[in-house]
C-alpha cells in the first residue's frame, strides 16, 4: 500500500525542489500517494489563504508533511505595518511559524550529521538538537509601553517544558542516544530559564540509563565551533534553539545538510527549513537537497529504510564524485541536472 503523505509547496525553490524530489524518490521504488497544497505567498498570489483549512485538514488525516519553505509576499513594506490602538505590534506574519501554531507543533529535531562528500567545517559530528516550538520568545507576545520604549515577554511554562522534554526524552531513548545536555541561560535569566532548566531536571529523573549536562547557550556555542563531536542530544527553548540549529547545519555542511522535522500531537511534518525566490536562484537551479533529505527521513521511519538509504548512498555518491552539483555547491548544473545524477546513481 502506497504511504499517503501531505505535499506543502511554499513557492520559489520549491517549484523546482518538489518535482526533483518525487522525481528521485519515485526511481528509488518509493511508493507514496501524494496530497498536494499550496501554502504561503504561493497560495495567496493565486487567491487562496496563506494556511488553507483544507491544508491543515489534509495533514492531520494523514500525520505526515513533506513541506517547502513558505514564501512571504516578494515586496513586504519597510518599515513593517504597524497595528493601531493603544500598544501596537507587526502585522506582518511569518507563515513557518503560523503553520506551526495551527498544527500544534511543539517540538523541532534538526539532525546535525556529515554527509560524505560535502565539504564541512568539522568532520565526525552526529548530534540532534531539539527545539521546543511553542513558548518562548518566540511567542511573539509585544507591546509599545510608550513612544520608544518597546516590552518583548518571554513566556516559560512547567506544562509545555515537560511535555518537551519528555519527548525528547524518550526519542533519545528509543533512538540509542547516550547523553542529553540542556543548553539555557538560567544564570541571567533565573525564573523562566530556571524553570525550564527544573522541568529538564524532573524529566531527566525517568530515564536514568541517559546521562545528563546543563551548558548555557553562549558556552553551548563556543563548544559548538570548537569541538562539536562532544554533544550527542541538545534539548533547548525557542529562540537559543533557533540559533543553535542553525549553527549547528553550518557546522556540518550548510543548507545542504539542514534537514528537519517538526512534531505535533500525531503530526510529523517533514521541513526544509531554507529556501528563496526564484528571482534570486534562478529557474531550475535550486539544490534539491534541504528538501530531498528530510524525505529521506521520512521514508527511513515510515518503514522505507532500504530505499532511504539507497537515495543517501547515491547522494553522497554525487557529493563525493563533484558531477552535477548545483551552484551553490560550486557547480553549474541544473535542478534537474543534479537530480537526474542522484537518480542515476541509484540505478
Amino acid at each position: 500500500m502506497a504511504l499517503r503523505v501531505t505535499l506543502i509547496q511554499g513557492g520559489g525553490a520549491g517549484l523546482d525542489q518538489v518535482p526533483a524530489v518525487k522525481a528521485i524518490l519515485s526511481a528509488a521504488g518509493a511508493s507514496i500517494d501524494w496530497d498536494e497544497h499550496l501554502a504561503g505567498w504561493a497560495s495567496l498570489e493565486r487567491g487562496g489563504e496563506a494556511i488553507p483549512p483544507t491544508l491543515l485538514r489534509s495533514v492531520r488525516e494523514t500525520g505526515l508533511a513533506l513541506k517547502t519553505m513558505l514564501l512571504p509576499p516578494p515586496a513586504p513594506p519597510s518599515p513593517p505595518i504597524w497595528g493601531g490602538g493603544g500598544g501596537s505590534r507587526p502585522e506582518q506574519v511569518n507563515f513557518n511559524v503560523q503553520l506551526r501554531r495551527e498544527l500544534g507543533l511543539f517540538a523541532s529535531l534538526r539532525p546535525l550529521k556529515n554527509l560524505a562528500g560535502l565539504p564541512a567545517r568539522f568532520q565526525g559530528v552526529d548530534m540532534l538538537v531539539f527545539r521546543e516550538l511553542t513558548e518562548d520568545l518566540y511567542a511573539a507576545i509585544e507591546h509599545e509601553i510608550v513612544p520608544g520604549v518597546v516590552q518583548s515577554i518571554k513566556v516559560v511554562t512547567a506544562a509545555a517544558s515537560q511535555r518537551f522534554f519528555r519527548f525528547a526524552f524518550q526519542w533519545a531513548r528509543s533512538a540509542g542516544r547516550k547523553t542529553v545536555a540542556c543548553v539555557h541561560k538560567a544564570n541571567i535569566l533565573k525564573l523562566s530559564d530556571g524553570l525550564f532548566l527544573e522541568a529538564f531536571r524532573t524529566t531527566a529523573q525517568d530515564f536514568p540509563e541517559l546521562q545528563t549536562r546543563e551548558i548555557i547557550v553562549d558556552n553551548c556555542c563556543m563548544q559548538m565551533v570548537s569541538r562539536p563531536q562532544q554533544f550527542d542530544v541538545l534539548v533547548m527553548g525557542n529562540l537559543y534553539g533557533d540559533l543553535v540549529s542553525d549553527l549547528g547545519a553550518g557546522i556540518v555542511g550548510g543548507v545542504s545538510a539542514a534537514a528537519g522535522i517538526n512534531f505535533g500531537e500525531g503530526v510529523r511534518v517533514y521541513d526544509s527549513f531554507h529556501g528563496g525566490p526564484r528571482e534570486i536562484i534562478g529557474v531550475n537551479r535550486a539544490n534539491p537537497l534541504p528538501l530531498l533529505l528530510p524525505a529521506i527521513d521520512l521514508l527511513d521511519a515510515e518503514g522505507q529504510k532500504p530505499i532511504a538509504q539507497r537515495i543517501l548512498s547515491a547522494v553522497e555518491r554525487v557529493l563525493t564524485e563533484r558531477r552535477a552539483l548545483t551552484p551553490d555547491l560550486g557547480g553549474q548544473a541544473t535542478t534537474t541536472e543534479m537530480s537526474d545524477a542522484i537518480i542515476a546513481a541509484i540505478k
